[in-house]
């Protein structure tokens, strides 16, 4: 494992446990982690792995049972939650990308990105502004103004993104973010998100089993019965 830094990801001996007694489950046995800001990493492993419980608890769903998580500069959990309010947490220090875009029907696509910085009371302007810089940087800000049922899978993806993005967290969550895409549009997705963990200085772990993109990281992340281990990528992303 590589040396401690500030900031990005650090999980140290996570884990898991579901039930008690003779039932219970082992679903994060020792977990290592680290990802350096402005870094990207895969996460990948069989069904019934620990990569769905690992997400839960980076995301602050759900508690592990033991071990360290640091997320940005914050201490989140060292055997036991160390904030308060980890509503505000995941609003404000992490981004979730998802498989499914998970757009809101009835707004448009500004909206749908400055619709978190609203509701943690920041200005609609100010909110709207971010929103519309952000999809310029994600080539998309010719389609501000549309619904999400008229955009393309990659461009409702693009929003998805920008959306994650819309707070500045220093953490971001994606969970199989290019499975229903085609190989050009999911190769990229992972460009666009390697070029903003760079701008942002954003650290990034991508969940998949797309083997369309698992070359393109440089390191990778296995995990298997609750465990991690870590190798080395080819990191074949093309410009």
């Amino acid at each position: 494992m590589a040396e401690p830094q500030i900031g990005g990801i650090r999980i140290e001996g996570l884990r898991k446990r579901y039930g008690s007694g003779e039932s219970a489950v082992d679903a994060l046995r020792h977990v290592d982690i680290q990802v350096a800001p402005g870094e990207v990493v895969g996460l990948i492993g069989p069904s019934g792995s620990g990569k769905s419980t690992l997400l839960k608890c980076l995301g602050a769903v759900i508690e592990p049972s033991g071990g360290r998580m640091v997320l940005g500069e914050r201490v989140i959990y060292d055997e036991g939650w160390k904030i308060k309010d980890l509503r505000a947490l995941r609003r404000d220090n992490i981004g979730f990308v998802f498989q499914a875009p998970y757009l809101i029907p009835f707004l448009d696509v500004t909206d749908n990105v400055a619709l978190m910085p609203m509701l943690a009371g920041r200005p609609n302007a100010e909110a709207r502004a971010r929103a519309v810089e952000l999809l310029g940087a994600l080539d998309v800000a010719h389609r501000a103004s549309a619904m999400p049922a008229q955009l393309s899978g990659g461009e409702q993806q693009r929003v998805a993104i920008a959306r994650a993005l819309i707070n500045r967290p220093p953490v971001i969550l994606a969970d199989e973010p290019t499975a229903p895409l085609d190989s050009e549009r999911a190769l990229a997705v992972v460009r666009i998100l390697n070029r903003m963990a760079q701008q942002y200085r954003t650290a990034i772990i991508i969940v998949t089993h797309d083997e369309k993109i698992i070359p393109t990281f440089k390191r990778i992340y296995h995990i298997r019965d609750g465990r991690t281990q870590e190798q080395a990528g080819e990191g074949r992303l093309l410009a």
